[in-house]
């Protein structure tokens, strides 16, 4: 079904001026800039039907996920124009970003109408016109952003504390009589902070008089224990753990640039991560604040860290679990890794890291085996269900939503009717504009939704096709993994195949003890991949 072709969006959408312009009292930022595109539609008569909000800050389109909405809208011919307040609030993203946008809206002919100028994509000026706006914007944002992060590092230089977030056991404090942040001691959370020290340089104190020591892991036991609350919510692990015993903050620094962001193309797409820096590259001053750990103490802290390094990059990096990836706990969800065998365990075990998690861990070949065994008997039903001539068949529920659609489709239709006999009234002067545009949302609203649960309904169809269609796909992977699974010479060989038919495998273990229950007495839940056409 084709659209409505005289159909206007908005976008709407906050910039760091807008937040200094509101913090000045200034009204909030798309409120008034609804407001002024509104009134711009209705002196040029725009038939407006949908609006778009973003929220969400972000220098690039893969951050603003409206954004996205509205270029896949555009690209399908669903707007006649877009009314956005500048064409710098579309993109201000890299090159590839700006070409995106100025590519979607020439090849789908949709204009772009500001209060300063409409931008026809097929006029060869507003072309250009609008090309050079977006290069202009870029190259404004990137000043804007250069002065910003100087500004930070100068910050930080001072003594100050820049983070939106302050680091546990601290609370952000607004500085007296000049700009910028400081910390001071969180009430709470700094005796946790002593505890955390004391407990891994000195240790807790036995029946004897004696001190023990306790690592990283029994000092999250017990934290989660005592039902301490972390930053977050949820439950202690390592990570956050250890990363408090390196934090210098806690004497009295401040450090800057410890987990820059770090853009990387992987398949075609940029991917952030935020990899730790090394001492030499981060920024680390003292800071304005007091500290809560004695730099003696601190010291301590870090040479016991040094004697139990994290694993070299490099053996890191090498796959040594052949399901690594793939194995989800069904308690706390996170993913299940190797413990290697040793003096207590002879083989691998695959277990929880999460210490405040109470999922049994199992000997890893089993679990692997068991994988096998459920491919093995799943193409077994499978194939027998073909041979038999009773293949799934469309449940009456599948039915159920092909009338919902069909009803969907007819009240969609009606709703175009309705639309095109507002027009209609407008040009014989029985609505006037305000009433038109009033009338004009009043359908569009109930056409975005018919057809959003169009959409549910359709995805929902789709989605027991693709299941279906995947069965047949995956039936020769499946095979071929069984066939030459055991002969594959290295544990990355295994795990790479298993990653072509399964999307995850969900464990559970509730019973624990060798006399208690069989070591193979767990559940696993498998979760085959589906086509790559319905994943995007």
């Amino acid at each position: 079904m084709l659209p409505f072709s005289d159909e206007y969006c908005m976008y709407l959408r906050k910039s760091r001026a807008d937040a200094e312009a509101e913090a000045r009292g200034e009204g909030e930022t798309l409120a008034r800039h609804e407001k002024a595109l509104l009134e711009l539609a209705r002196r040029q008569r725009l038939n407006v039907t949908q609006i778009y909000r973003e929220v969400v800050s972000g220098e690039t389109i893969a951050a603003r996920p409206v954004m996205q909405q509205v270029l896949d809208e555009v690209s399908q011919g669903r707007w006649k124009g877009v009314l956005v307040m500048e064409v710098e609030r579309l993109a201000r993203g890299d090159t590839m970003d700006q070409g995106l946008v100025a590519q979607t809206f020439k090849f789908s002919d949709t204009r772009i109408v500001t209060p300063m100028k409409t931008y026809d994509p097929a006029n060869e000026f507003d072309e250009e016109y609008f090309e050079f706006g977006l290069f202009m914007s870029r190259r404004e944002y990137k000043v804007i952003n250069r002065r910003l992060q100087r500004g930070r590092v100068a910050s930080v230089k001072e003594g100050k504390y820049v983070a939106n977030q302050p680091p546990y056991g601290y609370l952000r404090k607004k500085l007296e009589h000049e700009k910028g942040f400081t910390l001071e001691p969180h009430p709470e959370q700094a005796d946790v902070v002593r505890m955390i020290f004391e407990l891994y340089t000195l240790g807790e104190k036995q029946e004897d008089g004696t001190y023990k020591r306790l690592g990283v892991s029994l000092i999250v036991r017990r934290l989660n224990a005592l039902k301490i609350p972390p930053q977050k919510g949820g439950k202690w692990v390592t990570a956050s753990v250890r990363d408090i015993l390196i934090n210098p903050v806690y004497i009295g620094k401040v450090r800057w640039n410890w987990r820059p962001a770090v853009k990387k193309m992987v398949d075609g797409q940029v991917v952030i991560e935020r990899p730790r820096s090394s001492i030499e590259e981060c920024v680390i001053v003292d800071g304005l604040h007091d500290g809560i750990i004695d730099p003696d103490v601190f010291a301590a802290a870090q040479e016991n860290i040094k004697k139990n390094p994290p694993r070299p990059v490099g053996e890191r990096n090498v796959v040594k679990n052949p399901l690594a990836g793939l194995i989800v706990c069904g308690k706390c969800g996170r993913r299940m890794v190797r413990r290697p065998y040793g003096s207590k365990n002879k083989v691998d075990t695959l277990m929880c890291a999460a210490t405040s998690c109470d999922n049994v861990s199992v000997a890893l070949h089993f679990v692997e085996e068991r994988i096998l065994e459920a491919l093995r008997e799943w193409l077994n039903d499978y194939r027998l269900q073909w041979e038999l001539g009773v293949a799934p068949r469309k449940s009456s529920l599948v039915q159920l939503k092909r009338k919902a659609l069909k009803k969907l489709d007819a009240e969609i239709e009606t709703l175009e009717v309705q639309r095109g006999n507002v027009h209609d009234l407008l040009e014989q002067g029985v609505y006037d504009t305000e009433t038109f545009l009033d009338r004009v949302r009043e359908i569009g609203e109930r056409m975005r939704r018919a057809q959003e649960d169009r959409a549910a309904v359709e995805a929902d169809l789709q989605l027991e096709e693709v299941r279906e269609e995947s069965r047949r796909e995956i039936i020769p992977k499946v095979q071929r993994l069984l066939d030459v699974y055991q002969e594959l010479p290295t544990p990355k060989a295994k795990n790479d195949l298993l990653k072509e038919v399964l999307e995850k495998v969900v464990y559970v273990k509730e019973n624990n003890g060798r006399w208690h229950s069989p070591p193979d007495d767990f559940e696993i839940t498998l979760y085959p991949k589906l086509p790559q056409a319905w994943e995007k």
